[in-house]
């Protein structure tokens, strides 16, 4: 299982509501890890997989294949996020 999915269902986050935040995530990254930060996962379990992430950012990806979710609109959002940090 994805590292990230598996984090978000150890602390009880519905099947639904992480299916959320990899829609919202590839609709607007900003606003995504607001999200995830406001879920209330402790800051040691969130920053090793945060870590992760930043240095395997096809993780991403890869959760959002698992979750059937749009792929084409994931590569959107890396565009769009790709724009804001540059």
């Amino acid at each position: 299982m994805n590292p990230i999915i598996a984090l978000l269902k150890d602390n009880h986050i519905s099947d639904e509501q992480i299916k959320t935040i990899f829609t919202e995530l590839t609709q607007n990254p900003l606003m995504a890890m607001a999200t995830i930060g406001s879920l209330g996962i402790p800051q040691e379990q969130l920053q090793p997989v945060m870590m992760q992430v930043m240095t395997n950012p096809s993780l991403i990806k890869e959760a959002v294949a698992e979750l059937g979710l749009d792929m084409a609109a994931l590569e959107q959002a890396k565009a769009q996020l790709d724009q804001q940090t540059n």
